[in-house]
């Protein structure tokens, strides 16, 4: 199932295959920009998102399993990826590159943090280290086979305004270093 492409403006919507641009803008250097990828079917900061996206005029990919109402501002674009249960981190990891950052709920699979090198993050502003990676999906595992058990395995923490506070103020500060803004 090819995936579908729809820029910020209401209706528009193009095969990513079939001609939409897809090149990286380019800085004063042409060297590429930074472009966030955000896996968008379970994030709570959409909205936080979509304003660093602005402010900075970085490049948003924001991809769904399935249509969503993205704002309408020049750079975003909404990506169906597909109906598979790995279509949207498929996506994203087939395009995510060094310098990107993806904003994403779960622990990526290490293959392309480590084959790409883009930043990963959760929503809770927490970033996804590859050296981390087996560590944390072991004991996500072990957790979750603990549940299945019917024995007490720690539950993930509700997301707080806490969580949210932070998530906001360590996107800034990266996109802020990252496209070197001041101020």
């Amino acid at each position: 199932m090819g995936e579908r492409v729809t820029e910020g403006l209401p209706g528009r919507e193009v095969d990513d295959r079939a001609g939409l641009p897809t090149d990286r803008p380019t800085g004063a250097q042409g060297a590429p920009t930074l472009t966030i990828y955000l896996d968008a079917d379970a994030c709570p900061v959409k909205e936080h998102v979509y304003r660093v996206a602005a402010r900075f005029g970085v490049p948003l990919k924001v991809v769904s399993g399935s249509p969503m109402r993205i704002p309408s501002q020049p750079g975003t674009v909404a990506v169906v990826a597909g109906g598979g249960v790995d279509a949207a981190d498929d996506w994203i990891a087939e395009r995510a590159k060094a310098g990107d950052v993806v904003l994403h709920a779960q622990i990526p699979h290490p293959a392309p943090l480590q084959r790409n090198g883009p930043d990963f993050h959760n929503f809770r502003g927490e970033p996804f280290r590859a050296d981390r990676i087996g560590e944390m999906l072991a004991s996500r595992d072990l957790n979750a086979y603990l549940r299945a058990m019917g024995m007490t395995g720690s539950q993930p923490k509700p997301y707080s305004d806490r969580d949210r506070g932070r998530f906001a103020s360590r996107l800034d500060a990266l996109v802020r270093k990252k496209v070197g803004a001041t101020g």
